[in-house]
């Protein structure tokens, strides 16, 4: 009887990851990837590739650890010094006690989970337990996101970088791309298409500053429609099967269930539709985000909620229909095919500009409605699953950015009492880590204020005499006047009257403005103003 091989103990997983952040060569980070990658049995890729990018779970995984910062200190200093003698923590062993902490609900939920906690924290080394840690706060930082990932999975299975990227836009799990790719090859990347019931990743759209640019790249017509202020989500159905999906690939059907009902109502019985949910008043104009929000994370109480905030759907496109896959048929056929399936009254507002007169009088009217601005796309553009590019823009009237809060602190004044004002930081993609860029108290209600306090002590990092640095995971979407040079921030920048115009649940710390984009930003202002001497 052949002896099945050891499982990978957790320790190999965080020598890698010190040695990843002693890398600063994304080369050689790829090898040490590829190295460990191709040590590990099938069942032990996906979590190991989850926990070095800093991950519990999957992207579309809609677990969480509710693991607070008292809780874990309170672990941390009644854990079981049993480090000596036990038995030495594996990967698959950590994958395994985060699930069952995730899955701890109940009275003695609080309890049950730092047991759980004392109990791994204590079969680790002092080393091996800051990696745990990290992991636990989402705080990894060795340089390895998605991409650095992707392509060390790529050299540990022999494979074109491509093929494995393409895979995880309809994958959207890195975890499960590892796992193929290392044990199928190109045959398993390659089937792992769009399939429904599973969620794929958007496609995405640049900003535009000026209507003409936008003509200028789309060959003198594009199609614009009103970009809403809403939650984008995926409707798939699959005879009688109904999933939807929210932006960040997590499955919202519970909540959602007049969706469901109008899935099941339409004459195809296989497709993929894409669209907006916008919570309305009675009278039908847009409420704000944070109310659509506060409707979309229901779980409980659906039936009542979907009384006092009414969702109205507009849908913009159609990824596949009745086996007919639409991915790379350009948009004005996906549009059509989109226009002879669902009613008139949910189709997103559009119309076809060749002038940037048409351009904004249509933005105009989209602001009047209560909207954001719009989306310009290409008529000649297949869907780019993933990926960000120039066949689709964003029009927005005011300067914005997707921020993370990385710390909070307590008011004064009114705010007394409150986790008030926030510190705000870009993603510096090429590190994987955050970039302050200033701090606002503005903006949000003393409802919103009330919540976002909590939510900051449960993901707090540490606690300081003014507040607390906390994991970054809440994106704000942050009005600004104009970006400025400034000494006092990590990033060499600061926004001039900074003011939070939402709390973005939709979005993930991966979503959030780059810091290249950032510098991208300060420099075109220059196209509209003076430099001063100091800036030359």
């Amino acid at each position: 009887m052949t002896t099945p091989p050891p499982e990978t103990l957790f320790a190999a997983l965080a020598r890698l990851a010190r040695h990843l952040e002693a890398t600063p060569k994304r080369l050689e980070k790829r090898g040490l990837l590829a190295e460990f990658l191709r040590s590990l049995q099938r069942e032990e890729i996906a979590p190991a590739v989850h926990l070095v990018v800093g991950r519990i779970f999957a992207e579309a995984d809609a677990r969480a650890l509710n693991v607070g910062w008292a809780t874990l200190r309170r672990a941390l200093e009644g854990k079981r010094q049993t480090t000596l003698v036990a038995e030495p923590l594996t990967v698959l062993e950590a994958s395994r006690a985060f699930a069952a902490i995730a899955a701890t609900h109940g009275p003695d939920s609080v309890r049950e989970r730092r047991r759980l906690l004392e109990s791994l924290l204590g079969r680790v080394d002092p080393a091996d337990r800051d990696i745990l840690l990290r992991i636990l706060f989402g705080e990894m930082r060795i340089g390895v996101n998605e991409g650095v990932m992707l392509e060390g999975i790529a050299e540990a299975a022999d494979l074109p970088a491509e093929n494995v990227r393409t895979a995880h836009m309809f994958l959207g799990d890195l975890g499960r791309v590892a796992e193929i790719a290392l044990s199928e090859g190109l045959p398993g990347l390659r089937s792992a298409g769009l399939r429904l019931l599973s969620p794929v990743k958007p496609m995405l759209a640049e900003m535009a500053e000026d209507p003409d640019d936008v003509l200028t790249e789309h060959g003198g017509e594009t199609a614009i429609e009103f970009k809403l202020d809403g939650a984008r989500i995926q409707i798939h159905r699959d005879g009688d099967a109904v999933r939807i999906f929210s932006r960040r690939l997590t499955d919202v059907t519970d909540s959602l269930p007049e969706l469901v009902a109008f899935a099941k109502s339409l004459p195809a019985s296989r497709f993929l539709l894409e669209g907006e949910v916008v919570a309305v008043d009675h009278g039908g104009r847009p409420l704000p985000f944070q109310d659509l929000m506060r409707r979309f994370r229901r779980v409980h109480g659906i039936e009542e909620a979907s009384r006092e905030i009414p969702l109205k759907l507009f849908l913009f496109d159609l990824l596949t229909v009745d086996g007919r896959d639409l991915v790379d048929a350009p948009y004005r056929e996906r549009w059509s095919r989109l226009e002879a399936l669902v009613p008139r009254d949910v189709l997103t507002p559009r119309t076809i500009a060749r002038t940037k007169g048409e351009i904004e009088a249509f933005l105009q009217r989209s602001l009047e409605e209560g909207h954001e601005g719009l989306m310009a796309k290409a008529l000649d553009a297949p869907y780019s699953v993933g990926k960000r590019g120039k066949k689709w823009f964003k029009i927005k009237p005011a300067d914005r950015l997707d921020l993370v809060i990385v710390a909070a602190e307590w008011g004064s004044g009114r705010r007394q009492g409150w986790l008030s004002n926030y510190w705000l930081a870009v993603r510096d993609a090429a590190t994987g880590r955050f970039q302050m860029i200033g701090k606002t108290f503005k903006g949000l209600t003393d409802e919103e204020f009330i919540l976002m306090t909590e939510r900051m002590k449960a993901l707090a990092v540490s606690e300081e005499r003014w507040g607390y640095h906390v994991r970054p995971e809440v994106v704000v979407e942050v009005a600004y006047n104009e970006i400025q040079k400034s000494p006092h921030y990590p990033s060499g920048f600061a926004l001039r009257f900074a003011r939070i115009a939402r709390i973005r649940d939709d979005k993930g710390p991966e979503d959030a403005d780059t810091y290249a984009r950032l510098k991208e930003l300060y420099e075109r202002q220059f196209e509209r103003k003076g430099r001063a001497p100091a800036e030359l």
